[in-house]
């Protein structure tokens, strides 16, 4: 942390003691919920607790993000080397295999199709 800008270092401390209260809190209310919900065994008071264990653990998510966010601002970064590749190739068949064959000669091919002309009557 000693190649961060203060600002930075000062913005995580708060973002991180914020969230450390954040789930202290929660955990206080999520004890008492408990006790609430097991005593009048109301269906809503289930809900409401299952909601807060969820939020708890959203904000478990995010000092985790947090952490790794902190981790990304720290790294230098590293210039990416751009590469752009388009290969489109422009021309007919022929074309094509002369481009790819050893031999600069077309290969040829039998036109095994019937001949509209030389039909039997």
């Amino acid at each position: 942390m000693t190649s961060e800008k203060p600002d930075i270092k000062d913005d995580f401390e708060y973002s991180r003691a914020t969230y450390y209260e954040l789930l202290d809190k929660g955990r206080e209310g999520l004890d008492l919920m408990m006790e609430v919900a097991r005593e009048s065994e109301h269906p809503r008071a289930f809900e409401v607790l299952s909601g807060m264990i969820k939020q708890m653990s959203d904000v478990n998510d995010k000092l985790m993000d947090l952490q790794k966010k902190r981790v990304d601002l720290s790294k230098p970064k590293e210039q990416q080397k751009q590469l752009t590749q388009n290969n489109v190739f422009v021309g007919s068949t022929a074309d094509l295999q002369k481009m790819l064959s050893a031999d600069p000669e077309v290969i040829e091919h039998e036109d095994n199709r019937p001949n509209p002309d030389n039909r039997a009557d």
